[in-house]
């Protein structure tokens, strides 16, 4: 009859071959297994049923007993170098785990995708700030495209990415944090600038110059226009706010764009159209399920916690 209640010396001392490695180690250091039992706080029997255990396990013998005094063979002295860091890895770990969880702020790096704009107009005064709460890490910011931007966040080239997203796949998870108005500029001395509150309907009869219709802009613009069965005509095509605006200073057209890249000194009048097109937010784009790293953790939080300057075309609280 088997008996279930007992287990063999072997079988029990298998399954805890950390708690051998630790006591080898320990009894190789001190070459005494008194001082290794001290050491452990295990009694000596116990220490010598685990290195003995481990013997059995490795089929070698592992010390030469000389009286109290203990020698490594050749093969103790091999197991040794290879059995020390794994050791003193282990004893370390829950220390360095929860160093990591809270954070070596003193180092490392973050790395950011975003387009043009955001990193023109919102990121400086974010990464500023990060920068003089923690000096010591870097910020790598990958200027990119909305498709190539989601690209880099599937497959973890960049921590995440800041920007404005219409349509939110399933596998990507978006926080919104900024919002601005949109507007509608134009030159000075453009027709529509003696009317204080411009329609939709009004903006028909003029061109209009828009980022590339890949890009959510023209999406969302030509979206509007349909919903409320307006025609409207695109003269001009071109990519970065600051182009757009130039060509608009220049009467190639107007514009319809976010309050994100308005500036006092612009030399351009501009109309809020929120009574048509949708506030557009601004924040953070991740994978779902992605872990953050401690200093990516950190640059959300400086994200989260500045407050936008003064603007009548921003807003801290977004609408989606």
């Amino acid at each position: 009859m088997s008996d279930l209640g007992t287990k063999s010396p072997r079988f029990y001392y298998k399954g805890n071959q950390l708690k051998q490695l630790r006591a080898f180690c320990a009894v190789a250091k001190s070459g005494k297994m008194t001082d290794a039992a001290e050491q452990l706080f295990l009694s000596q029997p116990a220490i010598s049923l685990q290195i003995r255990a481990l013997e059995r396990e490795l089929d070698t013998v592992l010390f030469e007993r000389h009286g109290p005094r203990i020698n490594m063979t050749r093969e103790g002295q091999e197991l040794y170098e290879m059995a020390r860091p794994l050791v003193a890895g282990l004893d370390t770990l829950n220390a360095r785990f929860n160093r990591q969880m809270k954070g070596d702020l003193d180092s490392g790096e973050v790395v950011i995708a975003a387009g043009e704009s955001t990193i023109i107009y919102l990121l400086p005064r974010l990464v500023k700030l990060f920068r003089e709460k923690y000096p010591n890490i870097h910020v790598q910011l990958r200027n990119v495209t909305g498709r190539d931007g989601l690209a880099m966040i599937r497959d973890d080239e960049v921590d995440f990415a800041v920007g404005s997203m219409l349509d939110v796949p399933s596998d990507i998870s978006y926080q919104p944090v900024y919002s601005f108005e949109p507007a509608l500029i134009m030159p000075h001395g453009h027709p529509l600038t003696e009317l204080k509150k411009v329609r939709i309907e009004d903006i028909a009869p003029y061109g209009l110059i828009l980022p590339p219709r890949r890009l959510t802009t023209w999406r969302m613009v030509d979206r509007v226009f349909q919903q409320h069965q307006v025609p409207f005509n695109v003269t001009l095509e071109v990519g970065g706010w600051e182009v757009i605006k130039r060509y608009v200073e220049l009467d190639f057209g107007i514009s319809i764009v976010t309050g994100i890249c308005l500036r006092e000194d612009d030399k351009l009048e501009a109309r809020n159209m929120s009574a048509y097109f949708p506030k557009r937010s601004y924040g953070t784009v991740m994978r779902r399920g992605k872990y953050l790293s401690a200093q990516a953790r950190a640059f959300l939080e400086v994200t989260e916690e500045a407050a936008l300057p003064d603007s009548p075309w921003s807003s801290d609280t977004p609408d989606n």
